[in-house]
């Protein structure tokens, strides 16, 4: 199980993003947060087995319906994730 520690922009926030990627995290098994940053970006930590990682890194591309993403930053996270998902 590798972390990955996520930078999310674009219009990620008061669309929902936050809620939407927690159900998803938490349909795929995955651990860790997601938070809102007051730059406007969306930070997340997501761990699990590497398909539901890559699965769920797939649709933060994209995000709910409302959102647009115009980047995802990524890199690997090298602290312990506490079991289940929270919305920060």
């Amino acid at each position: 199980m590798r972390a990955r520690h996520l930078l999310i922009s674009g219009r990620v926030q008061g669309v929902g993003y936050r809620d939407w990627m927690a159900r998803e995290a938490g349909r795929l098994g995955l651990a860790g947060w997601v938070r809102n940053r007051a730059d406007g970006t969306v930070e997340a930590v997501i761990a699990g087995p590497e398909p539901a990682v890559e699965a769920l890194l797939t649709l933060v591309r994209r995000g709910p319906r409302l959102a647009r993403v115009d980047a995802v930053e990524e890199r690997f996270w090298e602290e312990e994730v506490e079991p289940g998902f929270l919305r920060r």
